[in-house]
């Protein structure tokens, strides 16, 4: 009589390492060319700020010489830093927008 083993297949309960897409930060540059009115224009416009808290960033770019704008994952920050150079460009403004890892 022969035994017959079968193997079964152990399958773990692993869970899988799912870690959020990284974030980027999209940060104004200050220059001593670009109006301020400007700058707080492009934030209502592109970022959605009011016109106080727009006001606050672009007095933080003036002052620190940089301020962040909001915080997106990759392809949003990239679209953002693109449109906002693309409008200064445009008004013929020097503004510069960046984006850091979060």
């Amino acid at each position: 009589m022969s035994e017959r083993f079968e193997e079964s297949a152990v399958v773990e309960n692993q869970e899988a390492e799912t870690r959020p897409p990284p974030l980027f930060q999209v940060v104004l540059l200050n220059d001593d060319f670009t109006p301020m009115e400007f700058v707080v224009a492009v934030l209502q416009r592109f970022f959605g700020k009011g016109r106080e808290q727009a006001t606050q960033i672009m007095l933080r770019v003036h002052y620190e010489g940089r301020g962040v704008c909001g915080i997106y994952p990759r392809d949003v920050a990239a679209s953002k830093v693109e449109q906002v150079s693309s409008y200064s460009r445009e008004h013929q403004h020097p503004l510069q927008c960046v984006m850091e890892e979060a």
